[in-house]
Parts: C-alpha cells; structure tokens; sequence
C-alpha cells in the first residue's frame, strides 16, 4: 500500500511474510499463492506491499539462478504484490516448533551474516518495482547479549562486518541505480537493546546506508518514549531505514494472580518473550516470559510489558492489554511531521499461531482477514496523519 506524505513524497506500508514462514523457494511461492494475495483481495486494493522474509536456503536459490529471481518478480506482478523491504533478522527455522535463541544466530560476528545480507540487498534491488528507487533491509541487532558482550574482538568483527557491507551496498547502488539501507533492529536482550544502544555501533560505522530498524514493540517493550528515542537518532544523524509496527502485551498489575494466570496463558514454547518492568531502579528484566510468571525472577511493583507481538487491531481482554499507544506515537512521529523520518513501514505480527489457542486464527481465510484488518487499522492512522492513500 502507498501513501502521499503531505511533503510529496511517497510512504510504502506492507506486513511481512514472517508469519507464514517458508525454508524455500517454492515455499516462498506458495505463501504469495495462499497467503499474501487473499489479504490484498479483503482490502479491495490492486497492489499490496509484503515486507518478504528469504531464509537461507531461499535467498542461496535465488542468488544462484537468476530465472528464478526473474521468474519471482513475474509473479509478484502476476499477484498485485510489491517488495520495498525484507526481513532479513530470522536466517533460517523461524517457523520450527522451538525458535527461542535460534533466531539470533548466524550474529554479525559470523561471516555468514554478511553474505545472507550481501544477497538480499542485491536480490532486493532486482525485485523492487520499476519506479521505486529505495530498498530496505531489516537486520538483527549485532548479536544477542551472550556471549558478544564484553568481548572486544567480537565487537570489532561485527563492526568491521557492517562497513563491508556499506562498501557493497555503495558499489550495488552505483550498478544497478538502486539505493538498498539496512536497519539494526534493536530488540531486548540484545547488544544493541535500545534505540540509545545503536547510536554508538552506528556512529563508528559511520555510513547512511547502515541505520535503525524500529520496532514499535521492542520499543514498548524496553519502556522506550518514542518521541524523545527518534529524536535522539536523528540528532545523531542515524538513519531510520524502516520501522516495524507491532504491539507488545502489556500488564498493568502483574503482583495479582488474575493478571499472571493472564500472563501465562501467552507463555509458549516457540518464541522467546522477553519481559521488561521499569522500578525506581532503572529497567530489569527476563529473557522469557516463563520466567517472570514463574514467580520472584522480576519486580511486579510496577507494570509489565512483553516482547509477544499481539494484534494490532484485537488487544487481548482484561486485565491485560497491548501497547497500541506506543505504536501510535512512534507512527506519529515517524511520519506524521513535516518530513517522514521513514517511508518503509512493514506490519509485523508473526505469533498468530502462538496466541493462545481460542485466540489463534483456525483457517487460513481467518488469518487473512485479521492481517487485513491490522493494515486497515494502520491505514486509518496514516490518513488520520495527513497522509493520502494512493491507488
């Protein structure tokens, strides 16, 4: 979906793929067969943006043939679809029955990293429509926490990694006309956990092509205030290549038992919920949710919030709710001023099938309908902003 930003310019708004993950190519196919167009159908629209995520496999069998990346961008006109960004955080298992940790590793100490990214920028350029100049690649926030932290040979890798990578997206930009960014999704427990912990990385790279993904819920998550955090990154002139709006849970009394038994029910196996609370103290924390609601692993004075992206347009019942709030601010101040700080926007709501079960979508029509009505929700807040929806 396209919008005219009151300056003229155009914001693109897609939801990625993420959530019906796929190892391989034609994998990838059928998502845009059974998935990707049925939601562009409900919204009554001729063209769609879908932020794609390519794991490994897929993104090696693409770089290796180059009919079938044609073949692919056939197809995405074929089926109303346009790609502006890519998921390139999970590199490969985001749809196994555990991810947890996983989804961390190759990190960008890993050489592996920088050629999965390699290829996507340059897979990227091939698949952007005819009049759009601009990629974007989301990426996962150096490392997880351990064992990175602390280790100065690990930091000079990743960093060393990253400017690689600037030189080549410098040199594909100059070959192909096409300008791909990468954004440093900053995500709790990470490295870079905060939109201030990416300004120091970021500043020692020192290139435009290499910024911020920002993530609504990770933002919410860490007790990040949207406003003064992009404002932070803009005055250290870090880029903002694209934000990912999502929605965290949010408890508001986690000490009583109505609120935990809530709690637990969103505790699952597969993905990892990292849990936050702000105290007088500062911030504190758990790696997953299980171990909050556990008991006495996290101060429950104060209220909770919890990396598990829920619907953006279904909060769940009390006594919890979501973190919509954050989400509207941050796209208030991401777009909603004279000049957009992004103009790649990308839903990203991948645990609907880790909801809890009377909340998980039971058919694919009910999962299309409700990735419909998160882009509706969105749509009305960017026009609500100022900004025109294009056909």
């Amino acid at each position: 979906m396209r919008f005219r930003h009151p300056d003229g310019s155009t914001v693109h708004l897609a939801y990625c793929t993420n959530v019906h993950p796929a190892e391989t190519l034609e994998g990838v196919r059928a998502q845009l067969r059974d998935h990707c167009e049925p939601v562009r159908r409900r919204l009554g629209r001729d063209r769609l943006g879908i932020g794609l995520w390519l794991a490994g496999d897929a993104a090696r069998a693409l770089t290796d043939d180059p009919a079938a990346l044609r073949s692919l961008r056939t197809e995405l006109d074929g089926r109303g679809l346009e790609v502006v960004t890519l998921n390139g955080f999970p590199y490969e298992g985001f749809g196994a029955d555990e991810v947890k940790y996983r989804v961390y590793t190759p990190d960008w100490t890993d050489p592996e990293r920088l050629t999965h990214t390699t290829h996507l920028a340059r897979l990227l350029a091939a698949l952007l429509p005819d009049d759009v100049t601009e990629g974007t690649v989301s990426t996962l926030p150096i490392a997880w926490r351990t064992p990175y932290a602390g280790d100065p040979t690990a930091a000079r890798t990743a960093l060393r990694a990253l400017t690689t990578l600037a030189q080549r997206l410098d040199a594909l930009a100059e070959l192909t006309g096409k300008s791909v960014r990468i954004g440093l999704e900053p995500e709790p427990g990470c490295t870079v956990e905060t939109t201030a912990d990416a300004i120091a990385p970021l500043t020692a790279v020192g290139h435009d092509r290499i910024g911020v993904c920002v993530d609504t819920c990770h933002l919410a998550t860490s007790f990040e205030d949207p406003e003064p955090a992009l404002d932070a990154l803009h005055t250290a002139g870090i880029t903002v290549a694209k934000a990912q709006l999502s929605a965290a849970l949010h408890a508001q009394h986690p000490h009583l038992p109505e609120v935990r038994a809530a709690l637990a029910a969103f505790a699952e196996p597969r993905f990892l919920h990292q849990t936050r609370t702000l105290t007088a103290a500062g911030l504190r924390g758990t790696d997953d949710l299980t171990d909050a609601v556990s008991g006495g692993a996290l101060p429950d004075g104060a209220p909770w919030r919890s990396h598990f992206h829920v619907p953006l347009h279904a909060p769940p019942a009390p006594p919890l709710t979501s973190t919509l709030p954050v989400l509207r601010s941050a796209l208030t101040r991401l777009v909603g001023g004279p000049v957009p700080l992004t103009r790649h926007l990308e839903v990203e709501t991948y645990t609907w099938q880790a909801l809890p079960e009377k909340l998980r979508p039971r058919t694919r029509a009910q999962l299309a309908d409700g990735i419909a009505a998160e882009l509706t929700l969105v749509r009305d807040l960017l026009t609500d902003l100022g900004l025109k929806e294009l056909p």
